[in-house]
C-alpha cells in the first residue's frame, strides 16, 4: 500500500468576550508567541467537538454560538509542518483561565493585539476584523 503524506487537521477558535475583546493564549510550547486557542483534531472527532474540547482545555471557557469562519491551508502557516486549520468563532461563557499548553491568557481588544502572534494568526485576526466591519 502506498504511503501518503497529508497535512494535519487543526481547529482554532476566536472566542469573543462581549465588550472586552478576544481571548488569546501565550504558548507554553514552541513556536512561541500569542495564539488563538486551538489544536489538533483527534481521529473520529468532528471539527465542532474539537473546537469545544480545545477551548475548554486551553481556556476553561464554554462556547456559545459556535460558527465556522474560514479554513486556512498555507503549507507554511505552521513551522512544525503542513497543517490545515478550520477557524471558528464563538462567544465565551465562564471565567477564562490558562490551562493545558497555554502559559498565559489575556483578553485583547481587536484594535490592540500583541505583535508576537504565532503561526498565521495575525492574518486570521485581520480577516476576522474585516468581516466584522463588513457586517455593519
Amino acid at each position: 500500500m502506498p504511503s501518503y503524506r497529508n497535512p494535519l487537521l487543526t481547529v482554532d477558535i476566536i472566542i469573543e468576550v462581549p465588550g472586552k475583546g478576544i481571548i488569546l493564549i501565550e504558548r507554553k510550547n514552541p513556536p512561541p508567541g500569542w495564539a488563538i486557542p486551538g489544536g489538533f483534531v483527534d481521529y473520529g472527532e468532528t471539527l465542532e467537538a474539537a473546537a469545544i474540547r480545545e477551548a475548554r482545555e486551553e481556556t476553561g471557557m464554554e462556547l456559545v454560538d459556535l460558527r465556522q469562519f474560514h479554513a486556512y491551508s498555507d503549507p507554511l502557516r505552521d513551522p512544525r509542518g503542513h497543517t490545515v486549520s478550520v477557524v471558528f468563532t464563538a462567544l465565551g461563557k465562564g471565567s477564562p483561565l490558562a490551562a493545558d499548553d497555554a502559559k498565559n491568557l489575556r483578553i485583547f481588544p481587536l484594535d490592540d493585539l500583541p505583535e508576537d502572534l504565532a503561526f498565521d494568526h495575525a492574518s486570521i485576526l485581520s480577516d476576522y476584523s474585516e468581516s466584522l466591519k463588513s457586517r455593519v
